[in-house]
């Protein structure tokens, strides 16, 4: 592997201006020779340090070595080899005029300049085009800037004869920009430049994006299509499109492409008094609209596309802008400049001969509000391949969870048939740029990591456990440090759990805890009591109070509140955590009804976990954190820290970021944990408080900050001045990278300095990233040692 940044890759920090030893670089090839140059360069570079990013005081370091520990083994991954073009590749600057917004207008308005024009002007070139500004070709153009002029007939207008459509005009301006670099993606995957050029990258990625653009519906890096798997309903008129992720991503074996299968939410191609009637729940054909109704309807289909049906077929499409407080039969609208005033129903009467059947209901609006266009409901249909992009509710989230969860066996099957599908060696675009596909999965050498021994309790009958596949169970041992709970209390918002059954789960749930080694009394301070889900916050402060009321004049505080919640239980669980963690400041431990119902002995162990650790406890720490056998954690004080920032689902545009920070406050264990969190701009991926000087009137400058609080929380917990600190950071982009690391890496500096000087612990900065779309497969089904009960790769691997 090379020495380069990549995801989960350790990021230690060398000095500014670091010495480089080493040979010199091997020269570098002439541009346009580096697909036959890189195998054999390969081997001079490995040895030789890194060239710095840029001119940023930070590099990377040389990995140091390659595991040895576990058992070697070959895995497959969804990605296919992709060969480096050896081209010459040009980037343009394009201009189009009036300028629009809408990629599908803008890659019409090019695919017209490409088919009038490719033989003619363009040197028998097939451009790839992004759909905004720019425009790259394998090699240059007749020209250094040009002008076109376009005509597109608008589909809008409806699909009727060519005469009737709208015509469009556009002017087109080419202009070459510069030669698109692929020198430092050569250099990069031979190991000798330590940042990813993703903007080589990105031309790639848009190459390969131009055919499935064309033949799907784009969004992101996915691709969507109804004809790629069946449709499955939502529920609240949606559905779900299955399709496919794509991305070009540089790896130790090379370029290669990523493929995966994916799902997505959109919006049923309905009639619109059916989509209305689906996400109220309720018949909406021969009654009028409440105000509640219409506001959810009108907040559901602003922006959303239509097709009215009452012309034939002239459907042309209209962007919905709101929806009318007045019924349609109500409604009436100027004429002419006369003043005459026409109704809604009788304008459609006279023009179209449509007579409107439910004039009750209100009227969409198209265009703006300065000449507000009414549409009937019953006229108008939803048109087809809208994404949906709200928030999705539990229900629907769950219904495309079961769609999309398959067995890594079909999984993999799925991929290869799209990457068989999608036909790459054939695709004009590739072909013209030079760029060839593997049809087969990768083979990765891989290698299963033996699990940890886990110590437990002296006092249970089994004080250690080596998992097995992953698993392990309470059964036999205790925790290896009970938590205590003196005084707890339950309330039931699920109205199907009656009072006994919610007793009786209380009381099964706190004898597990005390068995597996928790201090935790037997009888609640209250009865379970039940309450309104819509009542979550005066039904916990009200039995707070109650509780308070006995433990205050014995000078005891409440440890723990269990809740008990519907499966469906919406924003109820938000509601509950807020009231319980900022205005009473208690514990909190919630249980589902489905969790109540089964009344199983498992489920009460792995509630117990839970809750031990939130009041303090500790269920299990690693045998070889005891006996100091952890590499660069248990050697000398290490503090371990966890990151990421929380952003508002789109369209809640004034919601702010929430950043999180955790970090260790035991050593060597490394199992407990203290939390921050901190509100921050809008959308900002940077964390802002990790360290901060404020302005005290008195004091002056005064450091704060939730990296150095925690460091003195760790000082306090342990008696000991952290040596080492490794922070785990989740969320970032790869093209956010060094921006992150910068100004993060700054603040942990700033922070350990203002405790004490020159206290500059060695930092290892280690980036997360979660949601990729990378998945290993087990190289042969049929061997059952390689695999876990679902197929998929055993643990450790």
């Amino acid at each position: 592997m090379r020495p380069q940044a990549q995801a989960g890759a350790v990021l230690p920090v060398a000095p500014a201006g670091a010495p480089r030893a080493g040979p010199a670089p091997p020269p570098l090839p002439p541009h346009g020779r580096w697909a036959a140059w890189l195998p054999t360069c390969a081997k001079q570079w490995k040895n030789l340090p890194p060239i710095p990013a840029s001119s940023k005081a930070i590099r990377f370091p040389v990995r140091p070595g390659k595991g040895s520990a576990g058992t070697r083994c070959l895995v497959k991954a969804n990605h296919f080899i992709a060969h480096l073009p050896d081209k010459d590749l040009h980037h343009y600057d394009v201009s189009i005029t009036p300028e629009v917004t809408s990629r599908v207008v803008n890659r019409a308005v090019i695919n017209e300049l490409v088919n009038l024009h490719r033989a003619a002007y363009l040197g028998g070139r097939l451009p790839a085009y992004d759909g905004r500004k720019s425009l790259y070709t394998a090699g240059p153009l007749p020209f250094a800037s040009k002008e076109f002029q376009i005509t597109l007939l608008d589909d809008d207008n409806g699909s009727g004869s060519a005469s009737q459509r709208r015509q469009r005009n556009f002017k087109v301006v080419i202009k070459f920009a510069a030669r698109a670099d692929l020198h430092r993606l050569g250099m990069f995957l031979a190991g000798r430049h330590a940042e990813a050029p993703q903007e080589a990258l990105q031309v790639l990625d848009i190459v390969l994006r131009e055919l499935p653009s064309a033949r799907y519906a784009p969004f992101g890096r996915s691709f969507f299509s109804p004809d790629l798997g069946r449709r499955q309903p939502l529920g609240d008129g949606l559905e779900s499109w299955r399709g496919f992720y794509q991305s070009i991503r540089p790896t130790q074996m090379g370029l290669s492409l990523n493929i995966d299968m994916s799902a997505t939410a959109f919006i049923e191609p309905l009639p619109v008094i059916d989509y209305a009637a689906q996400l109220l729940r309720s018949d909406i054909h021969s009654r009028p609209l409440s105000d509640a109704e219409r506001v959810k309807i009108k907040k559901a289909l602003r922006g959303v596309k239509v097709e009215v049906t009452h012309r034939g077929n002239m459907r042309r499409k209209y962007r919905i802008s709101g929806l009318t407080t007045q019924a349609t039969r109500e409604l009436t609208f100027p004429v002419d400049e006369g003043g005459t005033v026409k109704s809604v129903v009788q304008y459609f009467q006279e023009i179209y001969g449509f007579a409107i059947q439910h004039t009750y209901l209100p009227c969409l609006q198209v265009g703006n509000q300065q000449r507000p266009n009414y549409l009937p409901m019953e006229v108008c249909k939803i048109v087809e391949g809208q994404r949906y992009s709200k928030r999705l509710n539990q229900n629907q989230i769950r219904a495309l969870l079961d769609e999309t969860c398959q067995y890594p066996r079909d999984r993999e099957r799925d991929i290869t048939q799209m990457v068989k599908h999608n036909a790459y060696q054939e695709d004009p675009y590739a072909k013209e740029f030079g760029i060839k596909i593997s049809d087969r999965l990768a083979s990765v050498d891989a290698r299963i990591l033996p699990a940890p021994r886990l110590k437990y309790n002296e006092t249970g009958r089994e004080k250690d456990c080596l998992p097995r596949v992953g698993q392990w169970n309470m059964m036999n041992k205790k925790m290896v440090n009970g938590g205590k709970v003196r005084s707890w209390m339950c309330v039931n918002f699920a109205r199907n759990v009656p009072d006994k059954l919610a007793r009786d789960f209380c009381h099964q749930l706190a004898q597990m805890c005390q068995d597996s080694g928790m201090d935790f009394a037997l009888e609640s301070v209250l009865p379970p009591m039940s309450a309104r889900p819509d009542q979550v916050e005066r039904a916990l402060k009200a039995r707070y109070h109650e509780a308070m009321n006995i433990l205050g004049p014995q000078r005891r505080e409440l440890d723990l509140l269990i809740g008990i919640l519907p499966d469906n239980n919406g924003s109820l669980y938000g509601d509950l955590k807020r009231v319980c963690e900022i205005d009473l400041g208690i514990v909190s431990q919630c249980c589902c009804t489905k969790q109540v119902f089964k009344l199983n002995k498992q489920i009460y162990a792995n509630i117990a976990l839970k809750i031990n650790v939130k009041v303090g406890g500790r269920n299990t720490v690693l045998v070889d954190a005891l006996s100091r056998r952890i590499p660069l954690v248990t050697d000398r004080p290490t503090i371990i820290f966890g990151a990421d920032v929380t952003h508002p689902h789109p369209g809640e545009d004034s919601s702010p970021s929430i950043a999180a920070v955790v970090a260790s406050q035991d050593w060597p264990e490394v199992t407990r944990y203290a939390g921050l969190v901190s509100a921050q701009a809008h959308r900002q991926e940077l964390i802002e408080d990790l360290y901060k000087v404020r302005q005290d009137p008195q004091k002056g400058p005064v450091s704060s900050g939730m990296i150095r609080e925690l460091l003195i929380s760790f000082k306090k917990s342990t008696g000991e001045k952290p040596q080492r600190i490794i922070f785990y950071r989740d969320g970032v982009s790869e093209g956010q990278f060094y921006q992150v690391l910068l100004f993060e890496l700054n603040a942990i500096r700033k922070a350990c300095a203002s405790l004490e000087a020159n206290y500059q612990p060695q930092v290892t900065f280690i980036v997360v990233q979660k949601r990729h779309h990378t998945r290993l497969f087990a190289h042969n089904h049929n061997d059952k040692n390689s695999m876990d009960r679902s197929g998929n790769i055993l643990p450790g691997t």
